[in-house]
């Protein structure tokens, strides 16, 4: 079953709404939610209200897996001409673009998410245990690397402190 909801005459540019699209267009619908709650663009709240929607039209806005965005689409709205105030008097134009949002929804074709099993092998517990106390007798404690710029900051501290007793002494002379 398919459903769809559009908004029209949006007050977002067509071009980023489809930059946001393009991150969840043939997505499962939860996936869809997560993606869009982390993205940094202002269009994701519009998109996520039609996501609802849409989910809502197909009757599973509780429970929505088994449901994916079939096709995602924005078109062009009627643009809006403004002036602003120029210079000498002069008013300059501006555009504000406005858009229009498709989305569709399907359970068709959504395969079931596989979820991996885990193989557990019955093993008794002797043989770990003696395994890791081997293990720990062998294993050596890592030395700690010091990175070469630690080194340096070292030896230059190295040589302020001498400069200053050399300069205490010859200032006690």
């Amino acid at each position: 079953m398919e459903a769809r909801a559009i908004a029209r005459f949006v007050r977002y540019a067509p071009r980023k709404v489809n930059q946001v699209l393009t991150v969840i267009r043939n997505q499962r619908v939860e996936k869809a939610f997560e993606i869009l709650s982390f993205l940094p663009k202002n269009a994701t709240e519009l998109v996520e209200k039609v996501l609802k929607s849409a989910v809502a039209n197909a009757g599973k806005l509780k429970d929505f897996s088994g449901l994916k965005i079939k096709e995602a689409w924005v078109g062009q709205g009627p643009t809006l001409k403004r002036m602003r105030p120029g210079p000498m008097g002069r008013g300059l134009g501006y555009k504000r673009k406005t858009s229009h949002l498709t989305i569709i929804v399907t359970d068709e074709g959504v395969v079931p998410e596989k979820r991996k099993k885990k193989n557990v092998e019955q093993v008794s517990v002797a043989p770990v245990v003696e395994s890791i106390a081997v293990a720990t007798e062998k294993a050596e404690v890592p030395v700690k690397k010091v990175r070469k710029t630690a080194k340096k900051t070292e030896k230059k501290a190295e040589k302020k402190t001498e400069k200053k007793a050399v300069k205490k002494e010859t200032a006690e002379k």
